[in-house]
């Protein structure tokens, strides 16, 4: 059976190719090893490409630049370092306090889960774990002992794993100083005061003397008057 399909084979080489079986195995054995060639050189070129996702990746990886002090800045100064800039770092506050949080980028940069709270101060919305744009504020007044309590944790979080790098500049003003730096202004006016006041007194204590001696004279009058009848009688009598 294998004789007669070797028969067979040689036969059909013979009228398709017109070649020898011992030719068209060669021919064939050649055909082969130059495709083994071939692939082995586009693969070779297709090797840069299958690791250049891979380089991509280390440059993402690449170390972070150390945590660059900014002091006291504004709110509206925070706004950018929210990780839209890529020269500048991934900022984020608490409590007035700002951190470098470049290292959690997945979190807070750009697309992240977190990345509504970059370049704010977000206490608000960390202690009620709030997404509203209302929540994105420094104010905590009103919170709950529970909020405050996460808000705490959030805080201890940060403190132990990044760097803090500033604090926000208070923009409402501070009344405080000003009233300490005027008591000699408003002691003025009770000194001034004090003056007028001796004088009233003064002037009181002369008019209580006047009412005084006003009534000493009033009987005087009236007893002058009390007399005059006694003297019109004995003129008359006279």
């Amino acid at each position: 059976m294998a004789l007669q399909l070797w028969s067979t084979l040689k036969e059909a080489i013979a009228v398709y190719t017109g070649l020898s079986p011992a030719t068209f195995f060669t021919v064939l054995a050649i055909l082969f090893t130059l495709y083994y060639i071939v692939t082995s050189l586009f693969g070779s070129s297709d090797t840069p490409q299958r690791h250049e996702p891979s380089r991509d990746f280390d440059a993402q990886m690449e170390p972070l630049k150390p945590p660059v002090q900014i002091g006291e800045v504004t709110e509206e100064e925070l706004k950018d370092y929210d990780g839209n800039n890529p020269d500048k770092p991934l900022l984020m506050a608490i409590k007035g306090q700002i951190y470098d949080v470049s290292q959690s980028r997945m979190f807070y940069g750009p697309g992240g889960p977190y990345a509504l709270f970059a370049g704010k101060d977000a206490s608000r919305a960390l202690a009620k774990m709030s997404f509203e744009e209302k929540d994105l504020t420094g104010d905590i007044s009103g919170l709950g002992p529970f909020e405050l309590e996460a808000l705490q944790d959030w805080e201890y979080k940060f403190m132990g794993k990044y760097v803090k790098v500033g604090t926000i500049k208070q923009t409402v003003p501070i009344t405080e100083p000003e009233a300490t730096g005027e008591p000699s202004e408003s002691a003025s006016p009770d000194a001034d005061t004090s003056i007028p006041r001796e004088n009233n007194d003064a002037a009181e204590a002369e008019a209580s003397k006047h009412h005084e001696d006003a009534p000493s004279e009033t009987p005087a009058v009236v007893k002058s008057d009390e007399n005059a009848p006694s003297h019109v009688d004995a003129d008359h009598k006279g």
